[in-house]
């Protein structure tokens, strides 16, 4: 009998051993910014699939923050349980798509990190970056100067990749930033911040803002807006942090 019970016992160890490891968060969703793509994001992807992590990237159009989440909620769709990642305009957009019962928390990179009706344009009024060189290029389409892009959006990236990602970068619709959030993930869900102290396309204090008002634990590091490229093990950290915390 006492055996039987051992045996039994055993068993159920097993089968809860394999339900948690079974919804262990080991799926991170990255979602670039404006006037970037997602191919920015390889570093800190190689990183955090050389620990174990599987990594999808959201290409988003940057047609439009309804478009853009949804673009982000067919790859979450497909993530199970993941930690949701998102740089500069990318934090609009995981704002809202947070809400997806796969994403278990929140790491905003240099990004916005709206409230309930917040937009993207006027929280960027309330607290002005120190760049103010986004120009139309037409179509109703905006991006960054390419001449001033190596300094304001990558000035700690080597010097000929900031001026790729000047030539290469995508522009996203005009109208973008007067979209309304209608839903606050952060508020519902972990989070976590990332504030680069020589970011001038977001201003440091506006992210310090609306990470304390989110209650995110964050970070500073010593970088600009392409943090991501100049600091990816830090990043990678993070998000691994996030992770863990949440399985």
């Amino acid at each position: 009998m006492k055996t039987t019970m051992l045996a039994i016992l055993s068993t159920l160890v097993g089968i809860v051993s394999a339900s948690v490891g079974e919804g262990a968060v080991k799926s991170v969703v990255l979602v670039h910014g404006s006037f970037a793509d997602g191919s920015d994001w390889r570093s800190v992807a190689d990183i955090l699939k050389h620990d174990g992590y599987t990594v999808q990237v959201v290409q988003e159009p940057l047609t439009g923050l309804e478009a853009d989440v949804a673009a982000t909620r067919l790859v979450i769709d497909r993530a199970g349980p993941c930690v949701l990642v998102g740089h500069s305009w990318g934090g609009m957009i995981v704002t809202e798509a947070g809400a997806h019962p796969n994403v278990r928390s929140l790491v905003y990179v240099n990004a916005f990190q709206p409230e309930v009706g917040e937009t993207a344009g006027g929280l960027q009024a309330k607290t002005p970056p120190a760049s103010n060189n986004v120009v139309s290029v037409g179509g109703g389409f905006v991006q960054e100067k390419p001449g001033s892009f190596p300094a304001d959006f990558a000035a700690d990236v080597p010097t000929p990749l900031a001026h790729f990602m000047a030539i290469s970068q995508a522009p996203i619709t005009a109208d973008s930033f007067s979209a309304k959030t209608t839903v606050a993930a952060w508020s519902q869900k972990p989070s976590y911040a990332v504030v680069s102290q020589g970011d001038r396309m977001i201003n440091p204090d506006l992210e310090r803002f609306m990470a304390g008002r989110a209650k995110s634990q964050t970070i500073e590091l010593r970088g600009s807006h392409a943090i991501f490229l100049s600091h990816p093990k830090e990043i990678a950290a993070l998000i691994e942090k996030a992770a863990k915390a949440a399985n």
